[in-house]
């Protein structure tokens, strides 16, 4: 089933291939946030079904939108280059995409949480 998916990135080209795999998955992609303000923006107020969520925009950490996320239960997965070492203790148990992964690690971790 289709997704309406936030992509939260701040690398460009990243984030562009991200929405590609998405597209290529079948899902709709409703909404890119390359920083803190317009993420927080869109997790609050956006009609959303899943969320790729990048650790680290623009020098400051995403947990603020996982936790709006979080209470308002979209389901997400980070993605960094950090591995799961990298998530705040808090959020323990989502998700994490190591960078650079796949259109498949993608479409295996929103068949996980839908």
């Amino acid at each position: 089933m289709a997704k309406r998916v936030l992509v939260v990135e701040d690398e460009m080209t990243i984030a562009m291939m991200i929405e590609d795999m998405l597209m290529d998955l079948g899902h709709e992609v409703v909404a890119t946030a390359a920083r803190l303000p317009s993420a927080l923006e869109v997790a609050a107020d956006g009609n959303l079904d899943f969320v790729v969520l990048d650790v680290n925009l623009a020098g400051h950490q995403s947990f603020p939108v996982a936790a709006v996320l979080q209470q308002r239960g979209i389901p997400f997965a980070f993605a960094t280059g950090y591995g799961p070492a990298g998530i705040d203790p808090a959020f323990a148990g989502r998700p994490v995409l190591t960078k650079p992964f796949t259109s498949a690690d993608l479409a295996a971790v929103i068949e996980t949480v839908s």
